[in-house]
């Protein structure tokens, strides 16, 4: 089995909903031991048997659509597999069997579902990408309502463990001068920031009311999750939201 943490939110029973831990695969050293990103410099053999671990163990019963994630703020919508995995850091879909997924190692996943249970998206929320309005396009791109849409926060680094620089803050001021209240001064007269509570202050205004999750830390966790910020040489964590066929 692997290492999985289920969605604890509202949405309807039949929807998968979760986030791998790096825990129940079969790559070494770093990326030990459940790696699902190509990209990181792991064995391609590891990370695919990684892959249909996943896809076994979910039952998804198709393969992940994944993304290319960029840090930027570029929504794509899934009716059928793409014929090249697309430069996107969100997608959507009201398909049956079809599973979405965002990969982080410290960033902010971020799961979406209507009330029904018939629209669902997925999010990778770097700072970079929130500060874009990765989030808000999202909620945008989706045809449901705002008001009629639930959000999981998946785990990321914590506010304790995620110093920045002044240029993060503003970044942020730019977008809302109320989000100061997310950021702390540490000693080094630096900032912590809270990406949890960007998150839940962005989607607020977004209009979704209704945000779950958010109590993980990526960074304090070695034995569960990856973390960039703590070991750059490292694998990926996947967060996965599906609507199963009927």
């Amino acid at each position: 089995m692997i290492g999985w943490i289920e969605a604890d939110w509202n949405a309807p029973g039949h929807v998968v909903a979760g986030s791998t831990t790096r825990e129940g695969g079969v790559s070494e050293a770093g990326y030990a031991s459940l790696n699902l990103g190509a990209h990181v410099d792991d064995d391609p053999a590891a990370v695919t048997a990684n892959r249909e671990r996943l896809s076994e163990s979910l039952r998804l019963g198709a393969e992940p659509r994944w993304l290319e994630q960029v840090h930027g703020n570029d929504v794509t919508r899934f009716d059928s597999a793409p014929a090249k995995v697309p430069r996107s850091d969100a997608s959507l879909t009201s398909e049956p069997g079809v599973p979405l997924v965002v990969m982080t190692a410290d960033c902010l996943p971020v799961l979406f579902c209507n009330r029904e249970g018939t629209e669902v998206a997925a999010a990778h929320g770097g700072w970079r990408g929130l500060a874009a309005g990765i989030l808000e396009k999202t909620v945008q791109a989706m045809t449901s309502e705002a008001g009629e849409l639930y959000a999981w926060l998946g785990p990321a680094i914590s506010q304790p463990n995620f110093e920045v620089g002044v240029e993060v803050r503003e970044a942020f001021l730019d977008v809302d001068p109320a989000l100061a209240g997310c950021f702390e001064m540490n000693k080094r007269e630096r900032y912590q920031a809270d990406l949890y509570a960007i998150a839940r202050h962005l989607l607020l205004a977004a209009g979704v009311a209704e945000v779950h999750g958010g109590g993980l830390c990526t960074y304090a966790d070695d034995t569960r999750f990856y973390s960039h910020r703590r070991n750059p040489r490292c694998g990926r964590m996947a967060t996965v939201i599906q609507i199963p066929r009927t």
